[in-house]
């Protein structure tokens, strides 16, 4: 019988409480995280684990295509940097190349970053309307 692991659980909690802001916010960090293991597998001659986590950074660029709302205009220029990055993954699965996954890691951290913003300014903007008690 195998015991609960309460990191696991407080995870599964979070991503059940999460706004979908907040799931979005995840899924950059995660996809990040892949993209890190796969640059130290490259330089560890690992390819196996390589290839798992660039593949895994590429289902969360795939989920994130999946959930813009293309009716923005916004969206469709996000459209075509997530296919890029996606793109850029795969060549950088064959290739065993660090120098193209770091390149998709610099425009995943700055969608992030810029996620956070937004996040942040919408927090401010909900909480700030209170006023003084």
């Amino acid at each position: 019988m195998a015991m609960n692991n309460p990191y696991q659980s407080y995870q599964q909690n979070s991503v059940n409480t999460a706004s979908p802001g907040e799931l979005t916010l995840m899924l950059y960090n995660g996809c990040l995280k892949f993209i890190n293991l796969a640059k130290h597998a490259i330089r560890s001659k690992d390819i196996q684990s390589k290839n798992t986590n660039i593949q895994k950074a590429q289902k969360i660029v795939q989920e994130l295509m999946v959930t813009l709302n293309m009716e923005l205009e916004v969206s469709q220029n996000m459209m075509s940097l997530y296919d890029y990055m996606n793109r850029r993954l795969i060549e950088a699965n064959i290739q065993n190349d660090t120098a193209i996954l770091e390149e998709v890691e610099v425009l995943v951290t700055d969608f992030r970053d810029t996620w956070k913003q937004v996040i942040q300014l919408n927090r401010q903007k909900q909480h700030g309307q209170g006023g003084a008690v």
